[in-house]
Formats: structure tokens, C-alpha cells, sequence
């Protein structure tokens, strides 16, 4: 096995992250490899948001290690953190809505990386075809889920080599769901880098390779599929179910 095989995609360890005074994480670490989608589960309130939010800069960590692709990135802004490679799929979506559908992903489509077969707004319609039809649609008048699929489409616009969804089905109709289980689907088996946040952890447990649970701002438990749906008590334990 080689080094590039066995050294995370992005590693996050020990990191410690506050607003103002009232501190959420409290040595948080996961870490991802190349081609691996990780799922990231917890209550409400946490600290799974933070830790996305840590990630990409917005809400800078404190204290710990955030490497991407072997680059420290823990004191980096934002927009030099998504340009070294990652996309995000916020919570709440945040698509522009004063720009069409179409607009919304020729806005952020870069191959920066050089990808060899980069995302294009045909494969984006091929993927969601509600896109296709609602292209000339301001992104205000898109339901809930139209601007979820919008959203994703947006960031894999970007050509990431890691893409990071935070809720990705939550509060959608259960056929839009699918639509999204069946999009992760699709992304795992092309290798696409993924850390998903979700609350359905029967669709989790299906695609993901490893989870973490996160419990006050701190993973109490990582390991594989098979080894969460071995300890259903962690899953009553920690996520409520």
C-alpha cells in the first residue's frame, strides 16, 4: 500500500473551536482517505455543524490539526480551503436565489484541480433532470428539495475532491430523499471523496464505509458499518433511536 493510499484526504485532530466564549468542540478528530464517504452522526447541537464549519474556515478552529491533502489548513480562509479541492453542501442549502438554475451552477463551475473528466451542466441534469426543466427558474422559486438538488449540483460544479454535505435530506419530501440517497449513490461508486451528515442512519449504514458519533464536541465512537449495525445500543445510546 502506499503512502497516498494510506494517508487521509483530510485529517482532523484535536481541534477546538468556540464562538465567543462558549467553546462546542472539545478535541474533535475524523479523518477521511481518498475515495472513502464517511458519515458523521450526532444529536442536535452537537457539534456536527461546527466541525463542518471548522473545516472550511468559517468558524476557525482554535487549537488542533486540520490537514487536506497534506496541507495544514487550520489558519487558512475560507475561499483557500474550498479552491485546494472542497465542496460544501451547507445546511440550509444557501443557493443564490436571484440567479436561474443554470446561473447558479455556471457561477461556481472551476476544474481547478485539472480533473480529467469534470463535471459539466449536462452530467449535473442527467443526474437531478429536475434541473434540466427548472433551468431559466429563479432559485427563489425552487421547493425545498429542487434547491437541495440545486445545491449539490452547485458544489460538484467545483470538481471537488471532497465533498461535504451537512443534512442532506433533512426536512425533504421521502421521494426527493431517495432522489439524494440514489445521488451518493451514484457519487460512492465513482470514488467521490464524501462526509455526510444525515439523520437516517438505515441509508447511512448502506453506503458509507466508516461513521463517526459525535457526543459534545468530541468523537466517542468510529468504526464501519457492520460495526454500528452490530451495537444498536450505541445508536440509542448517542443518536436517540
Amino acid at each position: 500500500m502506499t503512502d497516498t493510499e494510506t494517508t487521509p484526504l483530510l485529517e482532523v485532530a484535536d481541534i477546538e473551536t468556540c464562538y465567543g466564549l462558549s467553546q462546542v468542540l472539545f478535541g474533535m478528530s475524523l479523518s477521511i482517505r481518498s475515495g472513502e464517504m464517511v458519515a458523521l452522526m450526532g444529536r442536535n447541537g452537537m457539534g456536527k455543524t461546527t466541525t463542518v464549519r471548522s473545516i472550511m474556515g468559517l468558524t476557525p478552529a482554535r487549537a488542533g490539526t486540520l490537514r487536506f491533502s497534506g496541507r495544514d489548513v487550520r489558519k487558512l480562509p475560507s475561499f483557500r480551503i474550498a479552491q485546494l479541492g472542497i465542496g460544501l453542501v451547507p445546511e440550509g442549502r444557501q443557493i443564490f436565489p436571484n440567479l436561474t438554475v443554470r446561473e447558479n451552477l455556471v457561477a461556481a463551475s472551476h476544474n481547478r484541480l485539472g480533473s480529467s473528466d469534470p463535471w459539466t451542466i449536462e452530467k449535473i441534469h442527467a443526474m437531478f433532470p429536475r434541473l434540466a426543466e427548472r433551468g431559466n427558474n429563479m432559485g427563489v422559486t425552487l421547493s425545498g428539495g429542487e434547491q437541495q438538488m440545486l445545491a449539490i449540483g452547485r458544489a460538484l460544479m467545483t470538481n471537488p475532491r471532497l465533498l461535504i454535505l451537512d443534512e442532506a435530506t433533512e426536512g425533504l419530501a421521502p421521494l426527493i430523499r431517495d432522489e439524494i440517497w440514489n445521488c451518493l449513490s451514484m457519487l460512492k461508486a465513482k470514488g467521490q471523496s464524501v462526509l455526510v451528515i444525515d439523520k437516517n442512519v438505515g441509508n447511512l449504514v448502506r453506503i458509507a464505509d466508516r461513521h463517526y458519533i459525535i457526543e459534545r464536541g468530541r468523537a466517542v465512537w468510529s468504526g464501519t458499518s457492520a460495526q454500528l449495525i452490530a451495537e444498536p445500543d450505541l445508536q440509542h445510546r448517542y443518536l436517540g433511536i
